[in-house]
C-alpha cells in the first residue's frame, strides 16, 4: 500500500483508467492521493465517450460549473440501469395524456432529454395532432395539457423543427401549418390542395426545411390522374423551394432522409412497379437555376419499408417485392456522389441482398442500428439481422402484432395491438458481439376499453404511446424513468 501510495499522480491516472466505475468509485475512498487520482476528470469524461455517443459534447457540461463528468457518468448510468429493470413504480411513472376527441395520427418530442446536458434537467414536451382537428402540447412529467390550437379539420401528418421549436401539422385539406412550439399560435399556412401528405422536418447548411410526400390529383382532357411528388417548403415559413415528381399514378407515402442530411428516400408502398427515388437533399433544397434535381431509381421495386443506418448514414437498406404477400427481399446500398468534370450524378452500390422469410401479413417495420444491425417485424415477431443477412435474434413477447418500433444505442421498444409495450436491451458481449435482451413490458390499461397500441416514440429517460381508444377518444401513455 506504501508503494502505491507513492506513486506520482499521472501513474496513478495511467493504473486507474484500466478500472470499471465501480471499482474506480471504491479506489477513492482508500487515501487522499488515491481520491484525487481517482476524481480526475479525464477518467471519467473517457468513460463517458467510450459509453455514449454525444450529439455535441462541448455543450455536455455548459449549463453550470457545478457539474462534473463523473456525475454525469454516474446519474445517467443509474437512469440506464432503471429503465433496464423497469420496475413499477420504483423505477419509472405514468401518466395518461387525456383531452383529444379523436383519433391520434402522431405525435412528436418538442422538448426531450437527448443524453447530452439535458440530463441534469429538462422538461419533456411531446406534441400529437388529432382527427378532432387540434393539435396539443404536453408536459409528460407532469402529465398536463400545456396548450392547444383551436379545432379545425381532421389531422393527417405532425413533425417538429426541434431547434427551431417549430410544429408543422398537415390536414384533410391539404394545409400544411407551422406552430409556434411554446404558445401554439399559428405561424404559417401552405394551402396545398394535396389530397395526402407526408412530413419531414429537415436541416441543411443551418437552413431549416420541411419534406413533403405529397399525392396530387391533376385533371386533363383524357381524365385525372394522381401525381406523387416531393415538395420541399422553407420552415417555418412555408415558402416552396422546390417540386420534383416521383411518380404519375400512386401516392407517395415512404419519406426518409439519411442521418447526415445529404440524402431523402421517397417511395410509394401502393405500387410494386414503382421504384424509390434517393434525391441528393442539397439539389432539392438550393435548386440551381436551369438543373434538374439531382436524383437516382434504385434497382428494386416494390419498396415496403426503408430505413437509412445510423452509423453510416450513406448506407440505404430496403425491404421490397414484387407482390404484396410473396417473400420479401432486404436490399441494402451504400450511396456516394459521383463528381465529373460537368456533371454530378448519384451512385448506388448493393452491398447486400437477402430474402426475408415472412408469415405474417401485417404492416413491416424497418430500423437499424449502428452501421450493420437490422431490426424488422413480422406480425407479432421481431428480427434482428445482421446487413448481410444472418438472423442474429428473434423475439414473440407479444401476442399480437407489432404496431410500432423505436430503436436507439441502449435499447429497443416495441408497441403492439395487445396493449403491451416490450423493452429490450443492447449488450456487447465479448464473445458474441451485439446481442439483444428481451427485458420486461409495460401495460397500457385495458383491452375492454382500447384496440391497443399504434405508435411509441422514445428520448433518454421517457417512453411515449399513443393508445387507439374504443370510444374514439385516443389516448397518450407517457412512462418517465426517474433519475
Amino acid at each position: 500500500m506504501e508503494m502505491s501510495r507513492s506513486l506520482p499522480l499521472d501513474c496513478l491516472i495511467s493504473v486507474f483508467s484500466l478500472l470499471q466505475d465501480e471499482d474506480l468509485t471504491r479506489s477513492s475512498t482508500v487515501c487522499k492521493e488515491w481520491y484525487h487520482a481517482a476524481e480526475t476528470p479525464w477518467l471519467w469524461r473517457r468513460m463517458c465517450l467510450q459509453r455514449w455517443s454525444f450529439c455535441n459534447v462541448s455543450q455536455l457540461l455548459s449549463d453550470t460549473g457545478t457539474h462534473s463528468w463523473k456525475a454525469y457518468y454516474l446519474r445517467r448510468s443509474h437512469l440506464e440501469m432503471k429503465m433496464k429493470t423497469g420496475r413499477s413504480c420504483a423505477d419509472y411513472t405514468c401518466k395518461s395524456l387525456r383531452g383529444h376527441k379523436g383519433r391520434v395520427v402522431g405525435f412528436a418530442y418538442l422538448v426531450g432529454n437527448d443524453g447530452c446536458s439535458d440530463v441534469w434537467k429538462q422538461t419533456p414536451v411531446v406534441c400529437s395532432a388529432s382527427t378532432d382537428g387540434t393539435v396539443k402540447a404536453w408536459d409528460i412529467h407532469k402529465g398536463v395539457n400545456v396548450w392547444s390550437s383551436p379545432a379545425q379539420s381532421p389531422m393527417q401528418d405532425i413533425t417538429v423543427d426541434a431547434g427551431q421549436s417549430v410544429v408543422v401539422t398537415s390536414d384533410a385539406t391539404g394545409a400544411i401549418k407551422t406552430w409556434k412550439g411554446a404558445t401554439g399560435e399559428e405561424v404559417a399556412c401552405f394551402q396545398s390542395g394535396f389530397s395526402k401528405t407526408t412530413l419531414l422536418s429537415f436541416n441543411n447548411k443551418d437552413r431549416s426545411f420541411l419534406m413533403c410526400d405529397v399525392s396530387e390529383c391533376v385533371v386533363c382532357a383524357a381524365g385525372g390522374t394522381v401525381l406523387g411528388s416531393l415538395v420541399v417548403l422553407t420552415c417555418p415559413a412555408l415558402s416552396e423551394v422546390s417540386r420534383h415528381v416521383v411518380c404519375d399514378s400512386f401516392s407517395l407515402n415512404l419519406l426518409r432522409s439519411s442521418p447526415d442530411k445529404k440524402w431523402v428516400l421517397a417511395a410509394s408502398k401502393e405500387n410494386f412497379d414503382l421504384s424509390p427515388k434517393v434525391f441528393c437533399s442539397e439539389s432539392v433544397c438550393f435548386p440551381a437555376e436551369d438543373e434538374d434535381s439531382q436524383s437516382l431509381s434504385l434497382p428494386v421495386a416494390g419498396c415496403c419499408a426503408a430505413v437509412f443506418l445510423p452509423s453510416q448514414p450513406a448506407r440505404l437498406a430496403l425491404i421490397h417485392s414484387d407482390s404484396r404477400f410473396n417473400n420479401k427481399t432486404l436490399s441494402v446500398f451504400d450511396l456516394a456522389m459521383k463528381e465529373s468534370k460537368y456533371k454530378k450524378e448519384i451512385q448506388a452500390q448493393q452491398v447486400a441482398s437477402f430474402q426475408v422469410a415472412l408469415s405474417h401479413r401485417s404492416d413491416i417495420i424497418l430500423e437499424a442500428r449502428g452501421s450493420s444491425t437490422l431490426l424488422v417485424t413480422d406480425g407479432n415477431h421481431l428480427k434482428v439481422y445482421t446487413f448481410k443477412g444472418e438472423l442474429i435474434a428473434s423475439f414473440e413477447d407479444h401476442s399480437q402484432p407489432i404496431t410500432a418500433l423505436c430503436v436507439d444505442s441502449f435499447r429497443v421498444v416495441t408497441a403492439s395491438r395487445d396493449l403491451s409495450l416490450r423493452i429490450l436491451t443492447w449488450r456487447n458481449d465479448p464473445e458474441h458481439g451485439l446481442t439483444l435482451e428481451s427485458q420486461y413490458q409495460l401495460l397500457g390499461g385495458s383491452l375492454t376499453r382500447s384496440r391497443g397500441f399504434t405508435s411509441v416514440a422514445c428520448d433518454h429517460s421517457s417512453i411515449v404511446a399513443s393508445v387507439e381508444s374504443v370510444d374514439g377518444n385516443d389516448v397518450l401513455k407517457a412512462y418517465t424513468f426517474d433519475f
